[in-house]
């Protein structure tokens, strides 16, 4: 299998993982820098994640473009999330976009951050709050990243950090390949659904800086553990073998 059938196989199965673990219903994307070119990256055509194959992922450079003219696939409008990433932060490998329900109370209250609650979210240390497309569109757009200048400043937001909230809307992850950004974005969603719960008893502790780190660190060398076991839950255990 050569490197861009195998980027995109695997991005292919980490959007049914997505699906399969609640991250991601009819909408969202999940993305990989090409393995030949750092100037170019793989994404689904627009199509429900739970849908991708192989055969649907494209080929685009950083304006957002078709590598093949003739290609005619529909592309995600808010393909611009990705191609700004991208541009800005040369160690991105992976992103995912999600609107997964429990983070987006936390992208509505101003000043509200995510913080990790767990030992397997210190990847959240250093998160911003959320990211408000009003500041750069006005109040009357439908919230959307449909443009590389909204791409830009959605960036600049996520600076160095794993997550960017998106005001009403949803998150955007990062991760070194996409193993990692499809647990990053899983493991938002379960952090905010345990600080949620956690709210009715308290308030609750968070992670120290310190023990974000450590965790961060810790976790981020077995995230392979987690994919292997997500696949076999989506693929009989064969495929998922051939697969992963």
């Amino acid at each position: 299998m050569n490197a861009l059938l195998e980027a995109r196989t695997v991005v292919s199965l980490g959007s049914r993982i997505l699906v399969a673990q609640g991250v991601s219903d009819a909408f969202g994307h999940l993305s990989c820098r090409s393995p030949e070119r750092p100037d170019r990256f793989l994404i689904p055509r627009s199509l429900a994640p739970g849908l991708v194959t192989p055969d649907d992922v494209v080929e685009l450079d950083l304006a957002g473009d078709p590598v093949s003219p003739a290609l005619g696939a529909h592309l995600f409008l808010e393909r611009f999330i990705h191609t700004e990433i991208y541009r800005r932060r040369p160690d991105v490998q992976a992103v995912v976009h999600s609107h997964a329900l429990p983070v987006v109370p936390f992208t509505v209250v101003p000043g509200a951050k995510l913080r990790p609650i767990c030992h397997m979210c210190g990847f959240l240390e250093g998160a911003p709050t959320a990211f408000d497309v009003a500041a750069y569109a006005g109040p009357s757009t439908d919230l959307l990243i449909r443009n590389a200048e909204l791409g830009r400043h959605l960036a600049e937001h996520l600076g160095g950090a794993s997550v960017v909230l998106m005001r009403s809307h949803g998150y955007t992850v990062v991760g070194s390949s996409v193993q990692e950004a499809v647990f990053h974005a899983i493991y938002t969603m379960k952090n905010c659904e345990i600080e949620l719960s956690a709210r009715g008893l308290g308030e609750p502790a968070f992670l120290s800086a310190g023990e974000a780190e450590t965790c961060a660190r810790t976790i981020s060398s077995v995230t392979g553990r987690a994919w292997e076991l997500w696949l076999r839950q989506c693929l009989p255990i064969e495929a998922a073998s051939a697969d992963g």
